[in-house]
């Protein structure tokens, strides 16, 4: 709850504590009566018994009424109260201090209320050098190794010798050298930076201090600061150890250098506490600081030189070995079937990280549980990937035979033009049941993953895009929105092929857009050309695009029994996996080879 809200709650009580005294005190004093009134009634024999209390009556009548008065002199009238038989009591007329705190109450209230707000809003000062909680508290026991790090092997092997320093460091002080201060690791999100840090720590059975970027920033300036030097003296007091400072980008970013105030300044000030601390180690003190994160761009300079993080360790996607490593780990965990090789299923999820396959493993398992099977298969890790990949299946939806028979030739126009042009990813599945906001889907798995791709590669890609429209303008003579993210795509790749990867003949190989690109995807363009290069640049996008759809309608048309045979196969079956392409595939063939003969035989006749 932030201050606000706490001083208006505060005050909000004090009011409602004002009123309610109020009302208790209005309902429990009795109402006042004059003394001549008072006098009448006695006489009339209407008052059953008197309190007094120096001048002050509290005085019953019959009807158990209750009211006070006062009287001038009560010796006077002492003889008519015996006259009337009127029960008396009476206590010493002592300075009235209940009255005076009853009178009281109500600013003591108030005054209590503004104390509680003004400590609430010096609390964050108050505490201004303590840490947060378990941040502060070293896990002296971690139960995580190398074992169960997978797919990082070039990481593992440089990070082991931290642990060699860690656990023996005169194997490297012998020599003259030392080992290093800060690593940080970067790569993008799920890759495993903080298993890997603790994987460290527990081999090397040192204490394991975690604490993420965001914990060291606070609305008041000098808090994350003071937090910095507490976390380094308390580590520096169960040396040797390890410092893992998690997504350190929300503290370590780059400094404007300007006048910053604010949440800026705070940050700026822990960044600048941070590079003192590191500073200040001294040789003696085995203190090993170890940061994650996946936007490695945007650091500081100051932190990055060496002898602040001396190494940067970029953890990347695993390739299909570590994919296949990272599976066996995660397979331990579940009942696997005996005939499911793990390997197939590593080469049809590239591009997946650590944290994705171990979802990707515990959905399967969860996929079989559904069936009541006893084991987890292929079919299952199958399931889970398009789970994953494109969203549940939507079998529910009601869907015009027009818009499936559409959609049918859409994706059998992909999945031929994949199958008929050189240099194309294999065809995986065919698929026209809808998931997510995709009414159908045409899968392309790679045999081997891919780090470069050549120019053939990218226009064939272009005309795989393009052959779920012109299948439609083939078969329907007509166009729909389903080619929207195709189009999209293909710009997309017409435009890197163009302006970054200068394969273009007519612009030459000029990079016409400076970008730099995080792990997280994001990038950064700046415009370094005329208006006359920009409308060049347009025209050869726009051209590339419409060679590529002109050669891919000339493709389908060529082959247009095919498609008319793989669409009815799909709106029969709904969905075609790869071994049943390809024998759609030969069906036709041999149809084409049976149709030549005819004519040669009708030609030679």
């Amino acid at each position: 709850m932030s201050q606000i809200q706490t001083g208006l709650l505060v005050l909000l009580l004090t009011f409602i504590g004002v009123v309610g005294y109020n009302v208790y005190i209005n309902e429990t004093t009795p109402i006042e009566r004059s003394y001549s009134e008072f006098i009448e009634l006695v006489e009339q024999n209407k008052i059953k018994s008197i309190h007094l209390k120096g001048g002050e009556v509290t005085a019953e009548d019959v009807l158990s009424h209750s009211f006070s008065t006062y009287i001038p002199d009560v010796t006077l009238v002492m003889p008519l109260f015996k006259e009337k038989n009127i029960e008396i009591t009476a206590e010493s007329a002592t300075e009235n201090w209940g009255g005076f705190m009853r009178s009281m109450l109500p600013v003591l209230l108030i005054l209590g209320g503004y104390l509680i707000f003004s400590r609430n809003q010096q609390g964050p000062k108050a505490d201004f050098g303590k840490g947060k909680g378990k941040s502060f508290h070293p896990k002296k026991k971690i139960d995580i190794s190398f074992d169960d790090v997978a797919g990082i092997s070039e990481a593992r092997l440089e990070l082991s010798e931290v642990v060699d320093s860690l656990t023996n460091p005169e194997k490297f002080s012998v020599l003259g050298g030392y080992i290093p201060k800060g690593i940080l690791l970067q790569g993008p999100p799920g890759t495993g930076k903080t298993l890997l840090a603790k994987a460290i720590a527990g081999e090397a059975s040192v204490p394991f201090y975690s604490i993420g970027g965001s914990d060291f920033v606070e609305m008041f300036v000098g808090v994350g600061a003071s937090r910095v030097r507490e976390l380094f003296t308390e580590a520096k007091k169960n040396a040797p150890c390890i410092i893992f400072i998690d997504e350190i980008d929300a503290i370590g970013g780059k400094r404007s250098g300007g006048n910053a105030s604010g949440s800026n300044d705070e940050r700026e000030q822990t960044l600048n506490a941070l590079l003192v601390e590191m500073d200040g180690f001294d040789s003696d003190e085995t203190v090993i600081i170890i940061a994650a994160t996946n936007r490695p761009d945007i650091l500081d300079p100051a932190l990055l030189r060496p002898g602040r993080f001396d190494r940067q360790v970029t953890i990347a996607l695993p390739d299909v070995k570590g994919r296949r490593k990272i599976l066996e780990v995660h397979a331990r965990k579940i009942v696997l079937s005996h005939c499911t090789d793990l390997s197939v299923i590593a080469r049809a999820i590239p591009g997946f990280s650590g944290a994705e396959i171990a979802n990707l493993v515990n959905e399967a398992a969860l996929m079989a549980a559904r069936k009541n099977k006893t084991a987890v298969d292929s079919s299952d890790f199958e399931d889970a990937k398009d789970k994953i990949s494109l969203g549940l299946e939507r079998k529910n939806l009601v869907i015009k035979e027009k818009d499936r028979r559409i959609t049918a030739y859409h994706e059998a126009g992909h999945a031929i033009t994949a199958k008929l042009l050189p240099e194309t990813d294999p065809v995986h599945k065919i698929t026209i049941i809808p998931r997510g906001q995709a009414l159908g889907l045409t899968q392309q798995v790679p045999l081997d993953d891919r780090y470069t791709y050549s120019r053939d590669y990218l226009i064939n890609r272009i005309k795989i895009l393009m052959g779920g429209r012109v299948a439609e303008e083939i078969v329907f003579d007509h166009q729909t929105t389903g080619a929207s993210n195709d189009i999209l795509s293909a710009t997309d790749i017409a435009s890197r092929f163009v302006c970054e990867f200068g394969m273009s003949e007519a612009i030459g190989p000029i990079a016409y857009s400076q970008e730099q690109e995080g792990f997280l995807g994001s990038t950064s363009a700046s415009k370094a050309y005329s208006e006359k290069t920009a409308e060049h640049i347009d025209q050869e996008i726009k051209n590339l695009i419409e060679r590529c759809y002109s050669e891919t309608f000339d493709l389908l048309t060529v082959n247009n029994k095919f498609l008319h045979k793989l669409a009815e196969a799909l709106l029969v079956n709904e969905t075609v996996d790869g071994e049943e392409f390809e024998i759609v595939h030969q069906c036709y063939l041999n149809d084409k080879k049976t149709e030549e003969n005819i004519r040669n035989k009708q030609k030679e006749g």
